[in-house]
């Protein structure tokens, strides 16, 4: 047996005693000692709890390591561009109008029936922020409506098993490669799968993410450049895999293509012209949000002139800083035939699956229904630039 000295060594002193104790009481579920004071609560609400695509952020911000977050959130560089295109929404006023019966919101595009003027923008890595990626995204728009996702050329999952993974419609989005064999596998893949419309990126060839440089302590690299990219040959080491593009591509693959092709990253009415002389059947007004130029026009403010140029003879579609229903009405009204989502739809998916992109959807779909009404718009034919009044700088 241990001796008298040996047991009044090891037993709790009183302040010991009473810290330990303490510990308990603060633990306990009964009290709020545990609360963050600078919230209301720290729990993760239910999906219908959210009433707005922004009470997703946060829920998404939350249950995802920063640097798989700051993926999604960042801009290039400085991050102007990316605050320009949500601020560009500020500077355009809506006008009311009497209240119409329940607004007509389908339309058809480019063979495509779509229940409301809404697609899920292609984002890449979608596996990063849930695990089943791009499958629970496509299911997710499918299910609001048969939102017409388009599937990332760099999606983590197979073309193939994405395009089963819903009937809803698709498209597909390409990155083209120097090597037209490449191009041609790849395009083969997509349509086989079932895409109904290829989208060609031609903005994204030299960014810099000033954010991502900051998070490179944080984990493992979760980029997918390949040796020879990581190591550029340019004399300012700028990765020059996408700086071969022109417009010459776009004749190449209209052969390897049995769908409608449509440019992304137009900014310019001389582009938006550009595109319908080589033959292109839309043009995507779209700056990456934010993620190509930086110091570059929102895209809200170039639509317009995008319109002026292209004069009805192809659908404009767009994308960039969408957070409401009114924004997408707004882009409506200023001549977009349609509304691409890119970071909501990825709020959705992170924060609660398949799910989450069907709830975000159906939010801003019920949005713009309201703003609409609000406006007196009976359907998007009747929507037109009479319904805004713009202070761009």
């Amino acid at each position: 047996m241990p001796n008298r000295e040996t047991v009044w060594t090891l037993s709790p002193s009183r302040r010991r005693a009473i810290r330990a104790f303490a510990g308990l009481i603060a633990g306990s579920p009964l009290l709020k000692g545990q609360q963050d004071p600078f919230r209301e609560h720290t729990r993760i609400p239910k999906l219908d709890e959210l009433l707005t695509a922004l009470e997703f952020e946060p829920v998404f911000h939350a249950k995802l390591p920063r640097q798989v977050y700051n993926y999604t959130a960042y801009g290039t560089d400085g991050e102007f561009t990316l605050r320009r295109n949500r601020q560009a929404f500020d500077w355009v006023d809506l006008l009311p109008g009497p209240t119409p019966a329940k607004p007509q919101t389908a339309l058809n595009l480019f063979g495509t029936p779509l229940a409301y003027p809404i697609l899920v923008s292609p984002t890449a890595a979608q596996v990063a922020i849930h695990p089943e990626g791009e499958v629970a995204m496509r299911q997710g728009a499918t299910a609001a409506s048969n939102t017409p996702m388009i599937v990332s050329n760099v999606a983590s999952l197979p073309i193939e098993k994405i395009g089963a993974a819903a009937k809803g419609p698709f498209w597909f989005q390409l990155y083209p490669k120097e090597d037209p064999d490449i191009n041609r596998e790849t395009l083969e893949r997509a349509q086989a799968a079932g895409c109904r419309a290829v989208v060609v990126t031609i903005d994204q060839q030299a960014s810099a993410y000033e954010r991502e440089l900051h998070d490179r302590h944080l984990g493992p690299p979760t980029n997918r450049r390949t040796a020879r990219e990581a190591a550029p040959r340019t004399p300012y080491r700028i990765r020059e895999f996408r700086l071969f593009y022109d417009w010459k591509l776009f004749a190449e693959i209209r052969k390897l293509t049995k769908v409608p092709i449509i440019a992304k990253g137009i900014l310019t009415a001389e582009d938006a012209k550009l595109c319908l002389e080589n033959g292109l059947d839309g043009v995507y007004v779209s700056n990456h949000g934010g993620r190509s130029l930086d110091y570059g026009p929102s895209t809200l403010e170039v639509l317009p002139e995008i319109v002026d140029a292209v004069a009805g003879r192809c659908p404009v579609l767009f994308d960039s800083g969408v957070r409401r229903g009114t924004d997408i009405l707004k882009a409506l009204a200023l001549g977009a035939s349609a509304v691409c989502l890119g970071r909501i739809p990825r709020w959705g998916l992170g924060a609660y699956g398949a799910p989450g992109v069907q709830r975000i959807l159906e939010i801003m779909q019920a949005e713009l229904v309201q703003a609409m009404a609000n406006t007196g718009q009976p359907s998007l034919a009747a929507i037109n630039r009479s319904l805004v009044r713009t202070d761009f700088p």
